[in-house]
C-alpha cells in the first residue's frame, strides 16, 4: 500500500464508521483498516449483509470492542436521524466517518424526501449524517467525491431537476461537486472552532464496482466502455480513502490515484477544479443544504458568549 511519502496514522484501537460497507471501496476500506487495529461500524441499507461482510472482517485491536453493524439508509433522513441518535445515544466515539455510500442512477428519481436521488444521497444524506455526528467525532471526516466534479454546473436554485430537462451525468457530476465544497466548508468550519477534527476528500479512481450496475440505462455512455478496459479492482479504489483517512495530511486535502490521468493505481494528492474552490459557492451550498435537509448546525456559546469549541446540529 502507497501513502506516497507520508507517515500513516496508527488506526489501532479506533472506531470508525463507515457507509456502504457491504461491497467495493467500502468493503475494501473496512477490511484494511480492521486489519490494521480499527474496529468498524459497517453503516448499511441492509443489514444481513452488513452482519456477512463483519464476520469476514479481522477481529479489532484489544479493548477495541467488536465490529457492528447499524442500518442506514442515506436515501431517507428519518433513517439518517435514527442512526445519529442512537450512536450518540450508546455513548461510543467515533474516530473517523468515511462517507463512503453513493449511487449513480440514468434516470430522474427521488429519495424519500423529495430530493433527486443523486445528490439526495450522495451529498444531502451525508451532509446530515456527518452534521448530526460532529458532536462524537474525534478525528476526520472523509468523504468520496470524484474528478466527475469537473463536468458539474451545479444550480442551486435547481438542485431536484425541477425546471431543467434532467441529465443524468451531470446530476451525478453535482454530486460529487457538492461533496469536495461539502468537505471544504466543513474543515472551514472545524478550523474556525478551533477544533483537531479534519474533513478530507478522496477520489477513488475508475473503479469496477455496483455502482454502475444500473438496470434501467439503456444506452452505453464513456464509463461503460472504459470501465472493461481500464477499470481497477476495488482494493486499489480505496487506496486514496485510505491515504484520506490515516496519512499526516491537512484538512480539505483531496487524495486520488497517482496514474492514468488520476484514474487508477496507488494514491497521493491531487488537484480539483476551480469551483470547487470556490469559498462563496462552498457557503451556499451548506446554506442551501440545511434548508433541504432541515439540520442547522450553529456556533455554541458559553455563559460568556465565546465559543465552546464545537459545532453542534439541530433538527
Amino acid at each position: 500500500m502507497s501513502y506516497a511519502g507520508t507517515s500513516p496514522t496508527d488506526v489501532s484501537g479506533t472506531t470508525i464508521v463507515i457507509t456502504g460497507a457491504t461491497s467495493g471501496i467500502g468493503r475494501a476500506t473496512a477490511t484494511a483498516l480492521a486489519a490494521a487495529g480499527a474496529r468498524i461500524v459497517l453503516a448499511v441499507r441492509n443489514t444481513d449483509k452488513g452482519r456477512a461482510v463483519a464476520a469476514t472482517l479481522p477481529r479489532p485491536a484489544d479493548g477495541a470492542g467488536q465490529h457492528r453493524v447499524q442500518a442506514l439508509n442515506l436515501a431517507d433522513l428519518s433513517s439518517v436521524g435514527r442512526f445519529a441518535t442512537q450512536m450518540q445515544d450508546s455513548g461510543e466515539v467515533v474516530d473517523t466517518l468515511i462517507n463512503n455510500a453513493g449511487v449513480s442512477s440514468s434516470r430522474l428519481t427521488h429519495t424519500a424526501d423529495g430530493f433527486e436521488v443523486q445528490v439526495g444521497t450522495n451529498h444531502l444524506g451525508h451532509f446530515a449524517l456527518t452534521t448530526l455526528l460532529l458532536p462524537i467525532i474525534t478525528t476526520r471526516v472523509v468523504t468520496l467525491a470524484s474528478q466527475a466534479e469537473r463536468a458539474s454546473r451545479l444550480d442551486l436554485d435547481d438542485l431536484q431537476w425541477q425546471r431543467r430537462p434532467y441529465n443524468a451525468a451531470r446530476a451525478y457530476a453535482d454530486s460529487k461537486l457538492a461533496n469536495l465544497l461539502f468537505t471544504a466548508e466543513l474543515d472551514r468550519r472545524l478550523g474556525a472552532e478551533g477544533s483537531a477534527v479534519r474533513a478530507l476528500a478522496a477520489h477513488p479512481g475508475l473503479v469496477t464496482t455496483a455502482i454502475y450496475d444500473d438496470p434501467h440505462r439503456t444506452r452505453r455512455g464513456v464509463w461503460d466502455r472504459l470501465l472493461p478496459v481500464f477499470g481497477q479492482d476495488a482494493e486499489h479504489g480505496a487506496l486514496p480513502v485510505l491515504l484520506a483517512t490515516t496519512g499526516d495530511l491537512p484538512g480539505d486535502t483531496f487524495t486520488g490515484p497517482r496514474h492514468l490521468a488520476h484514474m487508477r493505481g496507488g494514491a497521493q494528492v491531487i488537484g480539483r477544479s476551480a469551483r470547487a474552490k470556490n469559498p462563496e459557492l462552498a457557503r451556499a451550498l451548506w446554506q442551501a443544504s440545511e434548508q433541504l435537509t432541515g439540520v442547522a448546525t450553529e456556533q455554541p456559546t458559553t455563559d460568556e458568549g465565546g465559543p465552546t469549541g464545537g459545532l453542534q446540529a439541530e433538527r
